[in-house]
């Protein structure tokens, strides 16, 4: 029943019951949902699990795939509740997981060989080496970054064999995907745990600098056809069912129809939703500092408001039936639907003794299907009575139920091959843990100006690789830029190379995506925050792939960073959003890099710095505290501490250090992490 063609799969967000009606009548070719828990929009309507295998069915009657989304990160305690969660949903036919925790895909990959598994966008794949990592994890398909332009998508279509899906409308995240902190640190509200309050919609200054148009690549179908890109996502699973059917079924036609959009098909998809003056291209296109910024306005909300609301309904599939009461035979139904047959055979009829069965009577009963999403036409049954037979009605009953049970089942088998993998490019090395405290210098001039003692504090001592240069004598370590796109890692190569011949040893990788680029390097990885590590079996997938060292996520309460294990942010303004558009450019253009920081509603100031090329690093407001801790971090044994100067000065540093070393409380005021509540 799959619509079969060699254009990319429509992949359609269904938020809700109504919107997967919707999605479905518009023409998607697959939908993706979530359950009651652990995915990215838990303030969805989303589904119970009676509700996602009538979901399920629903899609595959219609010939439309059904991925359920489990993307948000895990602690250990979830693990085993997610891994059950996950074949349940496999038992249910759910054609994929779409999943952004490396410990949860690890485990599916071992104890679930056969359920195809997508590394949800919050998994942070931006070039063909991330791709291929998660691919030689257990992943099929990868969802790419937002902030690709189109050659590096067609980069990771060539060079890696996992499908490639990516964003063809809605929302944009301002900071890349699984790499914001914003809401988490400032509200409580965890973005990576499907609970984001959008801080990036609200005004600091007098200017929503965070706040970003939303996608169309409605103008560039042919070329996104061309790709090879394996499937289209329209984001939207907070979206009305009326969002969903309008914008899934222009995508429809476009895609049909080999065509960009016209003006008057962009003026409907900007009456459905739009934020500010229409869309943007700008990533797609690789010109990210023009017309990004967008505010929905109340003129646009009403325009929305008054878009006629629609009634879907589900849409029955019709079925035939054949069905057979003959004497001293077991009575049976047969039920046909395509090349699908169905058979359920129950008791012999019994003699009449004053009411036999009649094929008006008959038929009757057995075409009533109740709220099964399968219609029978009287004139659709074939029916062999024999004369003067009787079959309780509840025994007929039965019989078509079961019937119709067994064909509903042949639409939501679990997938039973093997999925296919690439195998490891590198053999598994024991990684040897780096000892000792480390710390990271945003500004490499001011390391140089630390006294011996200082500086001998801290065992690896890190700086940015593009403020790296021969001069930096008393760095030891460079961080590797968070974002590396496939068209930017020869520079990063060449630089990474000059690097190691001056004896730089230690590299700072954001995660998985990057540890094998290291490796070849013959250099020694360690884990950034950003790797998002927030279970035993990540850090175990991130150490098997070569990584030395590793830090906690700032997400991790304290018994939680006790129960993993590693090194711990002890000092240091969190990183709080990764920003592919340059917001510095925006402010003061590219004359100076020393802008001032975003200043939101309460007053707090939250630094902002450029990082390579021209994306920014947005970091909180105050920095993080936790070596007066020492006594209860000792007892966690969470003894290798990780701190991160950014705009500090020397004398600064020496006085954090000072403190750290006796566990005295710094003046002023700071953040505390991790909280030692549960």
């Amino acid at each position: 029943m799959q619509r079969q063609t060699t254009k990319p799969e429509l992949l359609a967000p269904a938020g809700s019951f109504t919107a997967l009606l919707a999605a479905v009548q518009a023409g998607a070719d697959a939908v993706y949902f979530g359950g009651s828990a652990f995915h990215a929009r838990a303030l969805a309507q989303n589904f119970d699990e009676q509700e996602l295998k009538r979901a399920i069915l629903y899609a595959h009657l219609h010939g439309v795939k059904a991925y359920i989304t489990v993307n948000t990160l895990l602690f250990d305690r979830e693990l085993d509740e997610a891994v059950a969660y996950a074949r349940f949903l496999h038992e249910a036919g759910a054609d994929a997981l779409i999943c952004a925790d490396l410990g949860l895909i690890s485990r599916l990959n071992r104890e679930c060989p056969t359920l195809p598994i997508h590394a949800s966008t919050q998994a942070f794949v931006h070039s063909t080496e991330g791709a291929n990592a998660l691919c030689e994890l257990g992943a099929e398909r990868v969802v790419v970054a937002r902030e690709l332009p189109l050659c590096d998508i067609e980069s990771i279509v060539k060079n890696s064999p996992a499908e490639v899906e990516m964003f063809l409308h809605g929302a944009l995240c301002v900071c890349h995907s699984g790499q914001c902190l914003f809401s988490s640190a400032v509200g409580g509200r965890s973005g990576n745990r499907g609970l984001c309050a959008q801080p990036c919609r609200l005004p600091y200054g007098d200017d929503y600098a965070l706040s970003l148009k939303d996608l169309a690549l409605a103008p560039y179908v042919p070329q996104l056809i061309e790709s090879g890109v394996a499937s289209l996502k329209i984001e939207g699973r907070m979206k009305s069912p009326e969002y969903v059917f309008r914008v899934t079924s222009l995508y429809r036609r476009l895609l049909d129809e080999n065509r960009g959009a016209t003006k008057e098909e962009i003026s409907e998809l900007e009456a459905v939703f739009c934020r500010g003056d229409g869309f943007t291209d700008a990533y797609f296109t690789a010109s990210p500092y023009t017309h990004m910024k967008g505010v929905r306005t109340e003129a646009q909300k009403q325009i929305t408001r008054e878009i006629e609301a629609q009634t879907f309904a589900p849409k029955t599939v019709p079925i035939k039936a054949k069905i057979t009461i003959l004497p001293k035979t077991p009575s049976k139904i047969e039920l046909f639907l395509g090349d699908i047959h169905v058979s359920v055979e129950g008791d012999e009829p019994l003699e009449a003794q004053n009411a036999p069965l009649t094929e008006e009577g008959v038929i009757s009963r057995v075409a009533k299907l109740g709220d099964s999403y399968f219609t029978l036409a009287k004139e659709d049954v074939t029916l062999l009575l024999g004369e003067q037979l009787f079959l309780p009605a509840g025994k007929l009953n039965a019989l078509r139920r079961d019937a119709t049970e067994m064909l509903e089942a042949r639409f939501t088998h679990p997938r039973q091959d093997q999925k296919p993998s690439i195998g490891k490019t590198t053999p598994t090395l024991k990684a040897n843990p780096i000892e000792g405290h480390t710390a990271v210098f945003y500004q490499p001039h001011v390391l140089e100006k630390l006294d011996g003692e200082t500086k001998s504090y801290f065992a690896v001592r890190y700086v940015p690789l593009e403020k790296w240069d021969k001069t930096k004598k008393d760095a030891n370590g460079v961080v590797l830029p968070p974002v590396v796109f496939d068209s930017e890692w020869q520079d990063v190569t060449e630089k990474l190379r000059v690097a190691k011949e001056a004896g730089i040893r230690y590299v700072l990788v954001t995660g998985l995506t990057q540890i094998n680029a290291v490796k070849k390097m013959g250099m020694v990885p360690m884990v950034d925050i950003r790797g998002n590590v927030t279970n035993r079996q990540t850090k175990n997938v991130l150490e098997e792939a070569g990584a030395h060292d590793i830090l906690l996520s700032a997400e991790l309460t304290l018994p939680q960073a006790r129960d993993v294990g590693g090194r711990v942010l002890v000092y240091g303004r969190l990183p709080l959003m990764l920003l592919e558009r340059c917001i510095i450019k925006d402010r003061t253009g590219c004359k100076t890099c020393d802008t001032p920081p975003l200043q939101d509603r309460t007053g707090a100031k939250f630094p902002v710095m450029r990082t390579y090329v021209h994306r920014n690093l947005l970091f909180n407001s105050l920095p993080t505290y936790m070596c007066d801790k020492r006594a209860t971090l000792r007892e966690a044994k969470l003894t290798k501490w990780h701190f991160l100067f950014t705009s500090e000065e020397a004398e600064e540093i020496a006085r954090v250090v000072s403190c750290a070393k006796t566990g005295a409380m710094m003046r002023g005021k700071v953040k505390r992490f991790p909280t030692d509540k549960v």
